[in-house]
């Protein structure tokens, strides 16, 4: 108790902490962590699969008792002790160090790949400065008998599907088949941690100049697609589908999991980047009043981003309607005339469907091989997609049909950058401050420039032809159950350990007035805990009972089983930042 009493005599009179230059800059920089590609192509995917508007039920009731009362404690500890995810959680119980290294271990992993995507969104922006754009089109192979024609691989899937594929990743047919480096992926990449690198050398005084761009113009962005989104033919269809709520799927277990894990990630709890942000605030910022600000606008952008999305694969469902019915027609004509219908052509629309209606077991047996499927936009509507699926696919198929096609690529794809370097720096926020708060004595530029090379020649394992694969294993496995752990954690220090008379005498002394109240105490005492471990346990259950896969790609995605090689690594990634946990607390 005094070694706690005395750390926090040192922190009430530390003056010489850098901090933000105004109230503006940390709000943009929170909102830039907590706003990133999850709120894009995630979000809008969770809803379409989750019974649509009825999904927000459960979103919403996991916002309040599990996001805003987690991102309130982290905002109000950190600035509280004014010190990283490893000072603050040191200084908590020395037995606690580990939670610390275990959210920069995860920062550090996620950071690998997350980065890797925005290297994808940098090629696609480079390549968006084309008429047409480079992905409208199957490629063609000449043949010495007859006109060229496309690529068979290409005309069976779509053209967009194919330049993802083939030109972009040039993906092997299998995690076991690494193959080489793909050159122009591993330039995106290297462009991609140079920009980040000048965006934090200088610490927050460079990333919160960055940030004012950073976070707000995908704002502008989603706005001026909104705009031109309800514009389009099949915007009203797309908005229909996504939002009919089906509220027989609220009595699924998965979709409450699937909510709270949603606004779990979203927000960035346990990561670090929350608490290293806020420890550059004043003593006496209102951090109740921050905590609501963000996580509602996190909240707000992610639905408006789903209206944004929806409009826009409402217009792509409805022009490949158009080009269904089309096709279909066409099959029939062909059935009519080459079945030796030809004299059908000369009668009414009356005569016509007469001798269909009396001739329809004749005209079956001759149209069996007619491959009728079905064209209504719903269907075309039903196939979920997210993640790069929909951003590289799905959005840039769509982007190819509208008019001014490279100017609106070039605005997407600015846009995710984006989203994707301001969850970048608060992310590497997470490793930095601790680093420098444990008295790490080497000059911040020197940390952010050692930290972008290690991680950008790691990060090249992601440019190989199988890198999609690894990546995917990173994204599944990197920070689910580690997070969840960490927070979990996270929750019991504060309210158990440190305590939560103590905790509510610090927010007192920062915000005045009475201090938290019952919703608070028993958020953060019980709810937020059991939520955490219940989320944990079911994580654990769904990955016992079924054998991890992944999706392959030879032509088309099809399911296989992980080797053995891949579910090892998978265990590894998952232990080795929790682990620091148990490590340290045994070790002192």
């Amino acid at each position: 108790e005094e070694d706690s009493n005395s750390s926090s005599e040192t922190i009430d009179g530390e003056q010489n902490r850098e901090g933000w230059d105004n109230k503006v800059q940390y709000i943009l920089a929170q909102i830039g962590f907590a706003v990133g590609l999850g709120n894009v192509w995630r979000f809008p995917y969770l809803c379409q699969k989750n019974g649509g508007g009825a999904f927000l039920i459960p979103y919403f009731i996991m916002l309040l008792l599990e996001g805003i009362p987690l991102f309130y404690m982290e905002i109000a500890i950190g600035q509280r002790l004014r010190r990283g995810s490893v000072g603050v959680w040191n200084h908590i119980h020395r037995y606690l160090g580990g939670v610390g290294i275990a959210s920069m271990v995860v920062c550090f992993l996620i950071a690998l790949y997350y980065n890797m995507i925005i290297a994808w969104a940098f090629f696609y922006f480079f390549n968006s400065f084309q008429s047409p754009l480079p992905w409208s089109s199957c490629p063609t192979v000449p043949n010495v008998t007859i006109n060229n024609h496309s690529v068979a691989e290409c005309a069976d899937t779509s053209a967009t599907s194919y330049f993802w594929y083939r030109n972009a990743l040039d993906i092997s047919p299998s995690i076991n088949d690494p193959g080489s480096p793909v050159w122009r992926m591993c330039l995106a990449l290297v462009v991609a941690w140079l920009i980040v690198f000048i965006g934090m050398f200088k610490g927050i005084k460079s990333s919160g100049k960055v940030i004012y761009f950073s976070a707000t113009f995908p704002y502008i962005v989603l706005i001026i697609f909104f705009f031109r989104g309800i514009t389009l033919p099949g915007a009203v269809d797309g908005l229909v589908y996504m939002f009919t709520p089906d509220m027989s799927r609220l009595a699924d277990p998965n979709v409450w999991r699937d909510a709270a894990t949603q606004i779990f990630f979203s927000l960035g709890l346990g990561f670090g980047g929350v608490i290293a942000y806020s420890s550059y605030n004043d003593m006496k910022n209102n951090c109740k009043k921050d905590a609501l600000t963000v996580a509602s606008i996190n909240c707000g952008t992610s639905i408006f981003a789903s209206v944004v999305i929806f409009t826009v694969l409402g217009f792509k469902a409805h022009h490949r309607s158009q080009q269904c019915i089309d096709h279909v027609r066409s099959l029939l004509s062909t059935q009519f005339y080459t079945q030796g219908f030809t004299w059908l052509k000369n009668l009414t629309i009356k005569d016509r469907f007469n001798y269909v209606m009396l001739n329809v077991s004749l005209l079956l047996q001759n149209w069996q091989s007619v491959n009728i499927t079905d064209c209504t936009i719903k269907s075309e509507l039903k196939e979920a997609v997210s993640g790069p699926g929909l951003a590289f696919i799905a959005f840039t198929e769509a982007m190819i049909h509208m008019p001014a096609g490279p100017f609106w690529s070039v605005m997407f794809f600015c846009m995710l950058i984006n989203l994707g370097l301001g969850s970048m720096f608060g992310t590497l926020e997470g490793i930095i401050t601790p680093l420098r708060d444990i008295g790490l004595r080497i000059p911040k530029e020197a940390i952010v420039a050692l930290l972008c090379l290690i991680s950008l020649a790691i990060g090249c394992t992601f440019t190989l032809r199988s890198g999609m694969y690894i990546l995917d294993i990173f994204d599944t496995y990197a920070g689910t159950l580690p997070l969840l752990m960490i927070a979990f954690f996270e929750t019991m220090a504060v309210a158990w350990v440190y305590g939560f008379s103590k905790f509510s005498d610090d927010i007192k002394l920062m915000l005045g007035g009475d201090g938290p109240g019952w919703f608070w105490r028993a958020t953060w005492c019980y709810i937020s805990p059991i939520c955490m471990f219940t989320l944990f346990v079911s994580s654990i259950i769904s990955l016992a009972v079924k054998t991890p896969q992944y999706e392959v790609y030879v032509k088309s995605k099809i399911k296989v089983d992980y080797p053995g090689w891949a579910i090892g690594f998978i265990v590894c990634l998952i232990f080795c930042s929790i682990i620091w946990i148990p490590i340290i607390a045994f070790l002192r």
